[in-house]
């Protein structure tokens, strides 16, 4: 289930997504890099990292990813994925996102007990529109006192980048910013925890990606992989699986897609 969130949070978050699984079995389980940052809720989660076998806290924040992240889960879970506009992190902790990129943050550590309840309600199996609902009235009370100004020009080069699909030069935002490529980027690091030119990398994917899932049915790989801006289709592979550790095929073929970017392997 994915809900978005009212007009005036849309600057901040994305959407909802809420998932469960009712099967007690080992689930192998893939997050790859979209752009974004966010925040997962749960109250009975056994989740697990794939190459340390450390467990995760039941909630945590996540920072801006350079790739992926694999993860694997014990048990019956349901959880809540807010998914942030990637500046909101660096609002919400007051941190350079450069600092928690790629990072895991336990809530506790952050918040203390302040999203408790919602961690309880998932746990009592309450409905996800009404925990949602709540999480939005938590997040407008927080933003009426903590937002400021400094991310005007991050949130106007991201939508520029959005715009144009994630095809842009650094000469272009240089032109529509008015601040060099160095100084564009330090601002870049220290707001979305990546650099412009790897932000619009990861735009330029989803949006191949988008048309990948559309599955039009008229144009092959190549043909999507021009219409994305890419070189040629080597470039895209390359690229593709540099961020998700798949080949474009073999992410088709993936059968559980858990959400775009969160995928069960």
């Amino acid at each position: 289930m994915q809900l978005t969130p009212p007009k005036h949070l849309a600057p901040f978050i994305r959407h909802y997504i809420f998932l469960e699984n009712s099967e007690k079995d080992l689930r192998n389980m893939r997050l790859f890099t979209d752009g974004s940052t966010g925040l997962i809720l749960s109250g009975d989660m056994a989740l697990y990292t794939h190459i340390s076998g450390e467990k995760m806290p039941l909630s945590f924040f996540y920072g801006a990813l350079s790739s992926y992240k694999d993860f694997y889960s014990e048990g019956k879970f349901s959880l809540l994925a807010v998914v942030f506009q990637p500046y909101f992190l660096n609002i919400l902790l007051k941190a350079s996102a450069k600092e928690v990129k790629n990072q895991i943050i336990s809530v506790e550590d952050v918040l203390q007990n302040k999203l408790e309840p919602f961690q309880e309600s998932l746990f009592h199996q309450a409905d996800p529109g009404s925990v949602i609902n709540r999480l939005n009235i938590f997040f407008t009370a927080f933003l009426k006192k903590e937002t400021g100004s400094g991310y005007d020009t991050i949130k106007a080069v991201q939508h520029y980048i959005l715009q144009h699909k994630g095809s842009v030069s650094s000469k272009a935002l240089e032109k529509f910013t008015g601040y060099s490529e160095r100084h564009l980027e330090r601002k870049f690091e220290n707001y979305i925890g990546v650099s412009p030119k790897k932000y619009s990398n990861i735009i330029r994917l989803h949006y191949f990606l988008n048309m990948l899932n559309r599955g039009t049915g008229h144009e092959n790989m190549t043909a999507l992989s021009y219409r994305a801006g890419y070189a040629d289709q080597s470039h895209l592979i390359r690229e593709f699986k540099n961020n998700t550790g798949l080949t474009p095929k073999q992410y088709l073929k993936t059968e559980n897609k858990l959400a775009v970017n969160f995928i069960e392997l």
